[in-house]
């Protein structure tokens, strides 16, 4: 179930990228453009990462396990930002959505692994 799960939420980064490509494409701005793009590719190389991981999820737990934790600092960021006022309400979504996610990647990953998160930051697999 976990394996799916991964696979299911890595694949819908390349619907996240395409649609940060298409609001690039759409309204170019300047200072916008270009991290915009580089962003919408990064989105889809950490699809296909995961999609990669899933597959085997015992020697590749470092990188779903990494993934959770961009997930999580999205989640924290917005957390942090709303009381200062830094906080636009569609980042609200990171919260709901990439929080849950990052922490069963994070948790998941030292369950299936046997691994610490000292083990798993340094991208150690289990022999």
């Amino acid at each position: 179930m976990l394996q799916k799960f991964v696979l299911v939420t890595g694949a819908l980064d390349f619907a996240v990228g395409a649609a940060t490509w298409a609001g690039a494409l759409a309204n170019p701005q300047p200072g916008q453009f270009v991290a915009l793009m580089t962003l919408g590719t990064f989105l889809m190389m950490a699809a296909a990462c995961l999609i990669w991981a899933s597959r085997d999820m015992a020697a590749r737990a470092p990188v779903i396990f990494w993934q959770g934790l961009v997930r999580l600092t999205a989640a924290g960021a917005v957390l942090y930002a709303v009381p200062a006022g830094l906080s636009q309400p569609w980042e609200y979504a990171l919260v709901a959505f990439d929080g849950p996610v990052g922490l069963v990647y994070a948790i998941g990953m030292t369950r299936v692994t046997g691994q610490s998160v000292i083990a798993l930051l340094l991208c150690r697999a289990p022999n």
